[in-house]
């Protein structure tokens, strides 16, 4: 009996220390502080890009090429930080140039400024998010995604800049203009002791309850371009490459409450407009599915109203409607019938509930 027990002890410890060598293996790599100096303030930080910026702005056809840089800012102190990296155009819809003025931008950052004292020292590739029609829907995704940070730490963190282009050989320079800088994706997902998760799941799949979060954050927002099947808008983390993932969103510009005149829902939602809300969610005929989510937006909803109150960006008019649609959502998730209906609508048979977003291929 004694030996017996003893051989299932020595087989348990053999297994544990083979699953904590696993997972050793598995753990995300940490990067060294600061974190993400880039991302902890809520300051307009001003750069200036210089280089054939012609060339690059108009490369918005087939593969993009690489355009050496020189990008130039001041630090706290007022010191002047000048600093080679790469850009390439992305993206789809708001790399053609009959839909916006600016494509969106990859920043890629040299190896030999590893070392450098810059605050993009921790960067290698960042997504600059360019305006497209103007700087005000600009200003307006930028806050959604402090709204998103207010929901989930497995959340993008988003730094409004104002950006002046010069051309290399042309002393005139443009007018500054606002754009975002988005944290990489390693950078987000090792902030949460994560690592990105790259297959393609049904919702059905992810962590249940953050999924919840997020397909109510998309109705709030007024936003129907994501889907976890396609990873359309959506990234995925875990807490290693087999554990159950969390669907993280991004990309907000077709979102109703940012309004752009460009954004349209896709044509077999058969919707009227962005402006109206669509759930789309996977099917929950049990409405108490939803009660810890909104308990949740319930407990953050004064924040939530204060990053549109507290933002002196934004014009009073643009303040006033959008109070008005979070009101509406608000009264929307705190009454039975309503929740009923709009949340179960994936249930709907005869709906465009289940109509997935399947989105353009990746860049």
């Amino acid at each position: 009996m004694f030996g017996h027990i003893l051989i299932v002890l020595i087989v348990a410890s053999i297994n544990v220390n083979a699953q904590i060598k696993q997972d050793a293996n598995e753990m995300p790599v940490q990067l060294k502080e600061p974190l993400n100096s880039l991302f902890a303030s809520d300051s307009v930080m001003e750069i200036t890009i210089k280089g054939s910026m012609g060339k690059l702005l108009n490369d918005r056809f087939g593969k993009s090429d690489l355009y050496p840089i020189i990008i130039t800012y001041k630090t706290d102190d007022g010191v002047k930080v000048s600093l080679p990296a790469h850009a390439k155009t992305r993206g789809h819809f708001r790399k053609l140039k009959e839909n916006c003025i600016y494509p969106p931008i990859s920043l890629l950052f040299k190896k030999e400024i590893e070392n450098h004292s810059s605050i993009f020292k921790e960067q290698v590739k960042m997504k600059l998010v360019m305006p497209c029609i103007g700087d005000e829907y600009l200003v307006r995704e930028w806050l959604v995604y402090k709204l998103y940070n207010l929901v989930a730490p497995e959340s993008y963190k988003a730094r409004l800049i104002k950006v002046t282009i010069e051309e290399k050989n042309n002393k005139k320079a443009t007018v500054p203009f606002y754009g975002i800088l988005l944290e990489e994706d390693i950078q987000m997902a090792s902030r949460n002791s994560m690592v990105m998760v790259s297959r393609m799941l049904k919702p059905r799949q992810v962590l249940p309850q953050s999924f919840l979060k997020m397909a109510v954050f998309q109705y709030l927002i007024g936003n129907t371009d994501w889907s976890v099947e396609y990873l359309q808008n959506i990234k995925l983390v875990a807490t290693d490459s087999f554990d159950i993932p969390i669907a993280v969103p991004y990309d907000f510009d077709h979102a109703g409450i940012v309004n752009a005149p460009y954004a349209k829902p896709a044509e077999q939602l058969l919707m009227n407009g962005i402006r109206e809300r669509r759930y789309r969610g996977y099917c929950n005929k049990d409405m108490n599915d939803f009660i810890e989510t909104i308990a949740f937006f319930n407990k953050i909803k004064k924040e939530v109203y204060g990053v549109y109150i507290d933002c002196i960006l934004l014009d009073e008019k643009y303040k006033k409607a959008t109070i008005k649609y979070l009101d509406d959502f608000y009264t929307t998730i705190n009454s039975a019938s309503l929740v009923k209906k709009q949340f179960a609508y994936p249930c709907d048979k005869n709906g465009t509930g289940n109509v997935i977003i399947k989105g353009l291929s990746k860049d």
